[in-house]
């Protein structure tokens, strides 16, 4: 049997198909096949799609069935595509809410899968749910920019004039100027948000691509200073975000210079969130303690060692090691202490152990590494550290509280790491 005569029997069975809706769309989808395999017959076909939607009865099946035809007319490029999604749109008049909205929705998105963005547009405005309306804008917006269309997106951002619709329109705008390195149309849109929430996500964005284009530092400044213009309203989120961002794109230096602008307690907020974000990178970590402000460093090394403590690991030892060489606070050298131990670093846990001079704070920074020492089952090693506790009172509790964790290492191979917990109980009792 010859293709043609495959093609005729085809199309003879599809008038066999009993439901007129699912003959027509099989009539629309068998007419664009032999569009494909350039056989004449597809015209024949798409017109028996048209005549057998007059057969169905229920009218939003019948627009529903006319919008899959006009897509299938569409991509076997015949100009009655047009036409056809107009009569499903006239059709749509007469059928009440919400099934009318979700009707043109239907032929607005085939419009838009189909390219015919201008159409979609014509349509669009029909919808009278507002919701509703603004999502279908900002899918259109979307498509014209995807298809490199940015005035006719910007023609969409004019017409959205409700949040969070416009702001999100917006970014997605500034998004795509970043990407073309056209940093001056993106800062008109940055100005132009209304809604905090999608300025700090604009700077996000700006952080990233400054970073990622290589933008000249003159640019990121003018960034900043149109940040800063915004902080006094956004309570500095913005500015914190786009430092963040560029911070943990290894700016340092400069993110530093600028924290300065800040208020204190913005500046340490800033340099916590910036140490959360690139704590996976341990020499850039350990460049931002060695970088940061006297002012900022005793908050931000409590913050970061809590941090590290939770899951001490090896690689961030010189980390460590910078914090402790840089402060004399003992509550900070305990941690610093502490996190060596943790991680078998004994040696250098000692070296930073002995210049706390606290009794309290000795006792913890002792005892910690007396504990780990323990786990490991150096039982003598662990007393002699317990013992370089001189103070009476906490040298005897320490010594007290490591011998009953002998026996809990011999009782159940496992020692409780509560001493600090203990310790502050101790101390709340003896100041009663």
């Amino acid at each position: 049997m010859t293709k043609v005569d495959i093609a005729g029997e085809v199309l003879k069975l599809t008038s066999m198909i009993r439901d007129p809706y699912f003959r027509a769309i099989s009539y629309a989808r068998i007419g664009y096949q032999l569009f494909l395999l350039r056989d004449n017959r597809y015209k024949k076909a798409f017109t028996k799609a048209v005549e057998t939607v007059k057969m169905i009865e229920d009218p939003i099946v019948m627009i529903k069935t006319l919008i899959e035809i006009g897509k299938y007319l569409r991509k076997a490029k015949i100009a009655a595509a047009v036409k056809v999604f107009h009569q499903a749109f006239e059709m749509t008049k007469a059928i009440p809410n919400p099934v009318h909205d979700e009707l043109i929705e239907s032929i607005v998105n085939t419009l838009i899968e189909l390219k015919m963005h201008d159409e979609a547009l014509m349509y669009t405005s029909e919808i009278k749910d507002k919701i509703r309306k603004n999502e279908m804008l900002l899918r259109l917006l979307i498509s014209y920019i995807n298809t490199g269309k940015v005035r006719k997106a910007y023609s969409i951002l004019e017409i959205i004039d409700e949040e969070p619709w416009y702001s999100i329109a917006a970014v997605e705008l500034l998004k795509t100027h970043l990407k073309r390195e056209e940093f001056g149309s993106a800062m008109k849109i940055l100005q132009s948000l209304r809604s905090k929430y999608w300025i700090n996500e604009a700077m996000k964005e700006i952080a990233i691509h400054l970073k990622n284009y290589g933008a000249p530092r003159a640019t990121f400044e003018k960034f900043v200073d149109a940040a800063l213009t915004m902080a006094d309203e956004l309570s500095f989120d913005a500015l914190r975000n786009l430092l963040v961002g560029f911070g943990s794109s290894g700016e340092i230096d400069s993110v530093i210079k600028i924290i300065k602008k800040m208020p204190p307690a913005e500046r340490i907020k800033t340099l916590k969130e910036i140490s959360a974000k690139i704590i996976e990178d341990e020499e850039l970590l350990r460049i931002l303690m060695i970088k940061i402000g006297r002012e900022e460093f005793i908050p931000v090394a409590k913050f970061l060692l809590t941090k590290l403590l939770e899951k001490p690991d090896k690689k961030y030892i010189k980390v460590v090691e910078t914090i402790g060489a840089r402060t004399g606070n003992e509550a900070i050298l305990v941690k610093v202490v502490t996190f060596l131990a943790k991680v078998g670093e004994y040696n250098k846990a000692l070296h930073f152990a002995h210049r706390v001079t606290d009794s309290h704070l000795r006792s913890l920074a002792f005892g910690s590494i007396a504990v780990n020492l323990l786990k490991e089952g150096d039982i003598d090693r662990a007393i002699d550290t317990a013992l370089e506790v001189k103070d009476p009172k906490w040298g005897s509790w320490l010594l007290g509280e490591l011998l009953v964790k002998i026996l809990e290492l011999a009782k159940s191979k496992e020692v409780e790491d509560d001493l600090e917990k203990r310790a502050n109980e101790q101390k709340t009792l003896w100041e009663k």
